[in-house]
């Protein structure tokens, strides 16, 4: 026996005697709303509780059985663990009964039993034939070799079998991760005076606990569990498998409705495209075409749906491929969850399958690349899953957050994921205060697009020293933030491959190199600036001694600031370099003297006019060789 909570449900065709089995074993009568009463039929879903003689817990789900309840019935299977097909021994196998069938195995139900009920209507040997066609119609299913017990609700035969049958089952049953995000689709929303809003559902992950902070998705709207109940037993907290109640603090009734999802906030990411493995089944009347309409339904949310075939026009019965859902309205899944489409009208279930990718992009049809994403996210490992979604972020790299959300792993199993791969250099961990990485590949890719800009500048202007960091950044991917820029750029400084100085970057290989006639003109203008001393030349003057166009005076002026030559007091003011560190001795010796100096005195100690002196003393402020205090400078403290 297993101590996890387990999900019994009931599945079969209308009137075959679903919800008096239920009252038979439990007590309770789960036709719970008075038109059920009226009409004798299942409408919504019916929950009642069973502990087996061994002691093992079960809650069961009574799901509808009519054709226009079928949507309904979905949502009752959607966290089955086993599934009592029911099949009235007069009647036999009918069509509710084998489309149930389909949409469990479409829903990946593993295992469970058949009950035969209403034994007591019929002979012997007409319910050995019907053993016989329920076998037949259960080849090739979950369901095959599966148990069938004979019982009658109204005298109580085959009761016991049933019991130890189901005792042998749930003995079997896996328990639900607990470790994951927890997880509710809300199957039913109800308010109880003195406690508020309740919903009702059946966690398919992870534990939720008092107090705790939840969302509902899709809309997002926050609240605080003030209370859990599990199997009509007050808890602390609630696991996955439990048919549980939520007691929310801050929402009311109006707010919710059926297949909206309570999860921890930021766990779930809402869209309303969704990419998906699909089955259609054997026995749909029709071929699936192309933006063909659908009924969607998952977990216990439905939702009218396109599907844009991704490889065909049509998807005949009995095939399978990858589709791409566009949904009328939102959803908040997770890969791995299963769903079912049903047509509109006439109403059947065309197939189902598996949830791919919850928020993807939009796809071009017949792309191969396309289809091989599909294949990895269907059949890869976790490890292919992961570098896919850190590809097709790009340069914006994902943060764990972001992938915790979009991922179906326990947080603590993401992160020990991302840690290996990172050890292994398959991943960058570029931003540990927001947890951000980047897939190497892209990293490279950018570098050497980084290196291949500079390269291509340093070839157009061999003379200037280098090129702005931020026109860099802008030259590549948008997606980029500044934190993964400056990483790669310290990365690429530290393997030597460029060289970042203030706002400046260059390639380490980068040598402004000036021809012969480019030397002796700048060789011409350094000594015009010597002789300048305190009083250089303008910038006109310097133009008309080397006899070249302005702008390719101003670069080799620029060459003379890069190399030290000279010193750019402001614009189309240079000063030699002597002169600036002889008057910047100069300077400091009268200040440690005077202690301050005014304007006339700074003219007095250079010789120069008032043109020079002012741009002088502020570029020594600027400096912090000295500071102004009111009209005069004093010497900067550790000049």
């Amino acid at each position: 026996m297993t101590n996890a909570p387990i999900i019994l449900g009931t599945a079969g065709h209308i009137d075959h005697g679903k919800s008096a089995l239920v009252k038979a074993l439990t007590g309770v009568d789960p036709d719970r709303l008075k038109e059920e009463k009226l009409r004798g039929i299942t409408i919504e879903l019916g929950f009642a509780d069973l502990t087996l003689p061994s002691g093992q817990h079960l809650g069961i789900v009574d799901v509808p059985g009519h054709e226009r309840f079928v949507r309904h019935m979905v949502a009752g299977a959607s966290g089955m663990d086993l599934v009592a097909l029911i099949i009235a021994a007069d009647e036999g196998v009918m069509p509710q009964t084998r489309e149930h069938l389909e949409i469990c195995q479409l829903l990946r139900v593993k295992q469970g039993l058949v009950v035969l009920t209403k034994v007591d209507l019929v002979e012997p040997d007409w319910l050995e034939l019907v053993e016989e066609e329920v076998r037949e119609a259960l080849k090739g299913t979950f369901l095959d070799g599966a148990p069938i017990v004979s019982f009658s609700a109204l005298t109580g035969f085959g009761k016991e079998n049933l019991l130890a049958t189901l005792a042998d089952l749930a003995a079997n049953v896996l328990p639900k991760p607990v470790t994951g995000i927890f997880r509710l689709p809300i199957d039913r929303v109800f308010t109880i005076k003195g406690f508020g809003t309740v919903v009702t559902g059946t966690a398919i992950s992870g534990r939720v606990k008092v107090a705790e902070a939840v969302a509902i998705y899709p809309p997002g709207f926050k609240a605080k569990v003030r209370g859990l109940q599990v199997h009509g037993q007050a808890v602390e907290a609630a696991l996955a498998g439990n048919r549980t109640a939520v007691n929310l603090q801050g929402l009311e009734k109006e707010e919710l409705e059926r297949g909206m999802v309570v999860a921890p906030p930021g766990a779930l990411i809402k869209s309303r495209r969704l990419d998906a493995y699909l089955e259609i089944l054997p026995s749909a009347p029709r071929p699936l075409k192309h933006r063909q309409a659908v009924r969607l339904h998952t977990g216990t949310s439905e939702r009218v749906a396109m599907p844009l075939i991704l490889d065909a026009d049509e998807m005949a019965p009995g095939s399978s491929g990858y589709v791409q859902f566009f949904l009328r309205e939102p959803l908040a899944l997770k890969p791995g969850d299963r769903l079912v489409i049903r047509s509109f009208s006439p109403a059947f279930t065309w197939g189902g399958g598996l949830v791919l990718h919850v928020n993807p992009t939009r796809h071009k049809r017949r792309n191969p690349e396309v289809l091989a994403r599909f294949k990895i996210l269907e059949q890869g490992s976790p490890e292919d899953v992961l570098r896919l979604y850190l590809s097709e972020a790009g340069a914006a790299g994902r943060s764990r957050a972001e992938l915790t959300a979009l991922l179906p792993w326990d947080p603590q199993e993401l992160a020990n994921r991302l840690n290996a791969m990172t050890r292994q250099g398959q991943v960058l961990y570029y931003d540990q205060e927001n947890q951000r990485y980047l897939l190497a590949v892209t990293a490279q890719e950018l570098e050497q697009r980084s290196l291949q800009i500079l390269a291509d500048y340093h070839r157009k202007f061999p003379l200037k020293p280098g090129l702005s960091k931020e026109e860099l950044r802008r030259q590549l991917p948008p997606a980029m933030e500044v934190r993964l820029f400056n990483y790669l750029l310290g990365g690429m400084a530290q393997k030597k491959q460029l060289i970042s100085e203030k706002d400046l970057v260059r390639l380490t290989t980068h040598k402004v190199t000036l021809a012969q006639d480019q030397e002796d003109v700048s060789r011409r203008l350094e000594e015009l600036y010597r002789r300048g001393h305190f009083s250089p030349p303008t910038f006109k003057e310097a133009t008309e001694a080397a006899k070249i166009a302005p702008d390719k005076v101003k670069q080799l002026l620029q060459v003379l600031v890069n190399q030290g030559r000279l010193i750019k007091v402001k614009d189309d003011l240079y000063f030699h370099q002597a002169a600036i560190e002889a008057l910047k001795a100069a300077l400091i010796d009268f200040l440690k003297q005077n202690r301050e100096i005014t304007v006339n005195q700074f003219k007095e100690l250079t010789q120069t006019s008032r043109k020079f002196s002012i741009p002088l003393l502020e570029y020594f402020d600027s400096t912090r060789t000295t500071v102004r205090v009111g009209e005069t400078r004093r010497l900067r403290e550790g000049a």
